[in-house]
């Protein structure tokens, strides 16, 4: 499978070939929704918490008698169905995480690229690098017409390309380790580096 490159300018830089395995499958959304199910649980923070009956400030002490007072039984003011009572079965500290294999991990990544791939939303570029000034890259982001986009580029992104990109809104850099199924799907366009590709082939082989 053969894509265009371009620059950063808009200018054309010849073509790349790219494996078919990684930017060609058929996206299959239920393989996108568990990764992504997978990557957001791992990323919830676990820590709601309510008191349960064992943890409010009332007395302990029997409220009223159990017998005579034509009202229902209850012990103390701890109890759920007060106001002000303990929570019942309410939520707890836990890892809301869970288990996905690194095979089914790759195979989730291949399809977000193939997916962007294939709405015509993938866009490879010759290099991401520039002198570090915001202004002169949000012009050329403008021109290209990124509103919201991720940029992948190989092992390592170049210091100035990052620097520049840190203030503008919508556009995210990453490293080839750092792409991910949840930040790709997110983005309306997906920039990736000649470099980027390479890694990104290497890795997803």
């Amino acid at each position: 499978m053969k894509l265009d490159v371009i620059n950063l300018d808009g200018g054309n830089a010849g073509s790349v070939d790219v494996i078919d395995d990684i930017f060609g499958l058929e996206p299959r959304a239920d393989i996108l929704h568990r990764v992504v199910r997978w990557q957001r649980n791992n990323a919830q923070a676990g820590t709601h918490k309510v008191k349960t009956r064992s943890e409010t400030s009332y007395s302990t002490k029997k409220i009223y008698r159990q017998k005579g007072t034509g009202g229902a039984r209850h012990g103390d003011r701890n109890a759920p169905i007060f106001r002000k009572g303990g929570v019942y079965k309410g939520p707890t500290p836990r890892s809301h995480g869970h288990d996905l294999t690194k095979k089914f991990r790759k195979l989730g990544l291949r399809h977000a690229l193939s997916a962007k791939a294939k709405e015509g939303s993938l866009v490879i570029i010759e290099s991401a690098e520039t002198e570090g000034k915001t202004a002169a890259l949000a012009k050329q982001v403008a021109n290209l017409g990124w509103k919201r986009a991720l940029i992948i580029d190989g092992a390592t992104v170049n210091e100035g390309f990052a620097r520049a990109a840190r203030n503008i809104e919508g556009l995210d850099v990453l490293p080839t380790m750092g792409a991910n199924v949840y930040d790709i799907l997110k983005r309306d366009t997906l920039v990736i580096t000649k470099a980027g590709v390479e890694a990104l082939e290497a890795r997803l082989k």
